[in-house]
């Protein structure tokens, strides 16, 4: 038996290849598949089954177009039945025991709700030395390492009666199973999906039970601390459930690797229906960009950002340092952000030899942030905790998270300076607040941690 982990950096997810004597299973499958098809081809294997631990709300699920690629099964919870989100698309449904066995692994549906109503854990037996003894658990996001799945995904109706399954699927679920049993977690430290994740990838029940303090909770003390410790709700985790209920939309591709001329691309910036997302880092993106253009720098970040704060019916055009980015289009589409027209060709500095015009984003250095304070509104866009451990005094809080509600409470009388951690969220940030109206902004460069290298007064 081998155990092949995938981790999606930014959202923090892992998914898995079980695999035995050249088949195997994938569990909890991203969208784009091609890194399983990848491997499988390099391993000898068959993928011949398709898992899914519930219906997942941070990222669009790959199980459709893995199925469709392979010919493989797809098998899904049966717990969904009468709840507010259940699969529409074709699959074997599973139940408490049923299993499917590939090469010499059976691989366990059990019941374990309390994240979701319909969450499954996967347990996981190597035939080859015992059939009685598990060696492995696959909990999604039920079990982290160190922590627990939030409880409130499906708003504030349901989530006392889900934190209550949650305390049981903890102490009568998974209790038969022995501490030697390892755990395969489907996040890992960074998810919003729960809250004090450890860096770890893996652990074993024994260490969570021994280690992880949740499991040492009376059971209304434990639905308190759960639901008080959960981090603040992407906002668009409801339009992936629905989604991933559905089962996202196969793509043949990769969309957006068309190269667009800057002058197409100028009369599609023009337009209410385009997004114009700017892929540099803030410093480029503060000297020049393109006038309306919404800064969320390519990298580890991109999916929960751009998931978070873009409008998926939009189009969108992408701007980069010199042209095509295929690992931007990647972290778009695993937040169904499929959209994509394409990148400008040659990217900014296309734009520029093109003759177009362009606009800037004052950058400010934490001294220049510091003389400015007084006549200014300094806007913190970092989290709830990061504001708590310390800020600059007189600082108006409001998390970057919160931006997709709109902005009548914020005021455009005097200048408004963006402060992050780094200077990459006070960057989107001061681009969505410029789209929206708001003429004079600036973001600070360094964010935080450079106003603390220098010694700079903040408050808590």
């Amino acid at each position: 038996m081998k155990i092949e982990r995938f981790e999606v950096p930014g959202l923090a997810q892992y998914s898995y290849v079980v695999s035995s004597e050249g088949k195997a299973a994938v569990i909890d499958a991203i969208r784009d598949v091609d890194g399983y098809i990848a491997y499988a081809e390099e391993q000898g294997l068959k993928i011949t089954h398709l898992l899914e631990t519930h219906i997942h709300a941070d990222f669009a699920a790959g199980s459709t177009a893995l199925a469709e690629a392979t010919g493989a099964e797809l098998a899904l919870s049966g717990y969904d039945e009468g709840e507010h989100y259940h699969y529409g698309m074709p699959h074997r449904a599973l139940r408490d025991g049923d299993a499917i066995e590939i090469g010499m692994v059976r691989i366990e549906a059990l019941h374990t709700p309390g994240h979701t109503p319909e969450h499954l854990s996967f347990v996981v037996f190597d035939l080859a030395r015992s059939a009685e003894v598990p060696v492995a658990l696959f909990s999604g996001d039920f079990l982290f390492v160190g922590s627990l799945g939030r409880p409130d995904l499906l708003g504030e109706e349901a989530k006392l009666g889900l934190a209550h399954e949650l305390f049981r699927s903890l102490h009568e679920r998974i209790a038969s199973l022995p501490d030697g049993t390892a755990v395969y977690p489907g996040h890992g430290a960074g998810s919003f999906c729960g809250a004090g994740m450890s860096d770890q990838a893996e652990s074993t029940l024994g260490y969570e039970r021994a280690t992880n303090r949740l499991f040492r909770l009376e059971e209304d003390v434990f639905v308190k601390e759960v639901l008080a410790s959960v981090p603040a709700m992407p906002e668009y985790y409801p339009r992936m459930k629905r989604l991933n209920a559905q089962g996202a939309p196969v793509l043949r591709s990769v969309p957006g690797g068309h190269s667009i001329a800057p002058d197409e691309a100028a009369v599609l910036a023009g337009r209410d229906d385009v997004t114009v997302l700017d892929l540099r880092r803030p410093e480029a993106f503060g000297g020049a960009h393109i006038a309306g253009a919404i800064n969320i720098g390519s990298g580890q970040n991109l999916s929960l950002w751009a998931g978070w704060l873009l409008d998926p019916e939009k189009r969108i055009v992408l701007v980069g340092d010199s042209g095509d980015d295929e690992s931007a289009r990647r972290s778009l589409i695993r937040v169904g952000l499929d959209r994509i027209e394409g990148f400008v060709a040659k990217g900014m500095p296309g734009w520029i030899e093109a003759g177009l015009e362009f606009a800037r984003t004052t950058q400010l250095s934490t001294r220049e942030v510091e003389r400015r304070m007084a006549e200014s509104v300094v806007l913190d866009v970092r989290s709830c905790g990061e504001w708590k451990s310390g800020h600059i005094a007189g600082a108006v809080h409001r998390a970057l998270g919160e931006f997709g509600r709109g902005f009548d409470s914020l005021s455009g009388d005097q200048p408004i300076l963006v402060v992050c951690g780094s200077g990459y969220r006070s960057s989107v940030a001061a681009s969505l607040l410029v789209k929206n109206g708001f003429r004079d902004v600036g973001s600070m460069h360094g964010g935080m941690g450079a106003w603390n290298r220098q010694g700079l007064p903040v408050v808590s």
